[in-house]
């Protein structure tokens, strides 16, 4: 349960990534993927068979990223002294519609990538995200120690 968890985050931020992981990628940076191989040790097959899920998500998850933005827009416009509160329900229902779908769909993505590795390859993730969660902690730590002192 913990490794699902950790995955998800992993790739939920990948998939709602997928338009900087292209710029990324023509810029010359390694993308999601070659990342992950090397983490987990990925074969060929499995980066190929990875890739095509992520690219036939891609498209959708960019679809409703972008109705989500042109929704958020128009609850934004929706603030003003004149505003309808039918409006902003129903907008923001539609928003919460359109979120449920993308994390419907990331979720998705990240089943279909777990079937993918096999059991030692997500134990492996699995050590390797605690890890960085941890640094990522104790980074966080540090800075809040260091701003306590700047007050001071």
């Amino acid at each position: 349960m913990k490794l699902f968890r950790l995955l998800g985050v992993a790739l939920t931020a990948l998939a709602l990534s997928l338009p900087l992981a292209a710029q990324a990628q023509q810029a010359g940076q390694p993308d999601e993927v070659a990342q992950l191989a090397s983490l987990v040790n990925l074969t060929d097959d499995q980066q190929k068979e990875i890739r095509g899920l992520i690219q036939s998500t891609d498209a959708e998850v960019r679809k409703l990223q972008a109705e989500a933005r042109s929704l958020q827009e128009k609850l934004q416009g929706e603030v003003k002294p004149g505003y309808s509160e039918r409006n902003i329900t129903r907008t923001a229902k539609k928003l919460g519609e359109v979120m449920g779908e993308i994390t419907g769909k990331t979720v998705l993505l990240q089943a279909q990538v777990e079937s993918v590795m096999t059991e030692e390859q997500r134990a492996e993730l699995q050590k390797k995200m605690e890890e960085q969660q941890r640094q990522m902690q104790q980074r966080m730590q540090q800075m809040q120690q260091q701003q306590q002192q700047q007050q001071r």
